[in-house]
Formats: C-alpha cells, structure tokens, sequence
C-alpha cells in the first residue's frame, strides 16, 4: 500500500514539474521570441510551484529528507533518542492536523464562499489553496507510519 501511494507521489509531482517547465519555457519563447507574452503560463507555473512545494515537502517527510534539526538526538542515549523521535512525529501529527489541515480547510471554505478566481486562468482558488490540506493528510500519514516501525521495533 505505501508504495502504492509513493508511487503516486513521485508521478504527481514529476508531472508538475514537467508542467512548470513547459510553462515556464513557453513564457520565456512567447515573450523573447514571439514578443507576445503568455498571460497564463506565469499563473500556471505558480500553482504549480505552490502544489510541489506543499505536497514535496510530505513526501520529503516520508523519505527523511525535509529539513530538520538532528542536533539533540545526536547527543542523547539510544532510548531516549529514540523516544524523542517519536515525540517529534506526534508534534509533526499535531501541527499538520491543525494548522495544515484544518486552518487549510477552513481557507478553502473562505475563498470558495467569498468566489475567488484566478485572474488569468479564471480556476477557483479554493482548488488551489487545497493543496495545504491535502498535504497536510500526507504529512499526517506518513508520520502515523513513522510512528508505527518506531513502536515496533527495538529500543536500544
């Protein structure tokens, strides 16, 4: 199962990074080479960079690569290291319920209700704000996983 969503990941993301690309390259011929810019590639490339950076950043969790501090764990027994690791998944469950998920749901409800469109592409922001808390399911469940092989296996 969880190579299945791994999978789906990496394909999700690869395609909207191919997807900025061609936008981004597409902006840069229309407006150097046909002197016409494309008014939409520069949205387009932004939601994209917004869905990457969101979603990337669960998945960058999942794989051990996000961005954290390590410094205290280094310097701690095996036990208490490993205790402090799963503290640290329970804070990361915490914020991601809160902040990501349910503030994130509650800025979509916002902008739907208050109908916010994109200027150039005319898509509903709500559509693109909803990266936030679907990352932030992603987020939740990669730590629950992380949290479950830290149960389980040995303390030193």
């Amino acid at each position: 199962m969880i190579k299945t969503v791994d999978q789906l990941f990496r394909g999700l993301l690869a395609s909207l990074m191919a997807l900025m690309v061609v936008c981004v390259s597409w902006q840069v011929i229309s407006r150097y080479a046909l002197n016409t810019p494309s008014p939409w590639t520069e949205e387009l490339a932004r939601f994209a960079l917004i869905w990457i950076g969101l979603l990337g950043s669960a998945y960058a969790y999942h794989l051990k690569m996000h961005l954290g501090l390590d410094l205290l764990g280094q310097h701690l027994s095996p036990t208490r290291a490993h205790k402090l690791s799963l503290l640290l998944h329970l804070l990361a469950i915490v914020f991601a319920a809160t902040v990501m998920v349910y503030g994130g749901i509650k800025l979509v409800f916002m902008v739907n209700e208050l109908g916010q469109f994109s200027p150039a592409l005319g898509w509903p922001m709500g559509a693109v704000y909803s990266a936030l808390p679907l990352s932030g399911l992603a987020l939740i469940g990669y730590a629950v996983i992380d949290c479950q092989s830290l149960l389980m296996e040995p303390q030193s």
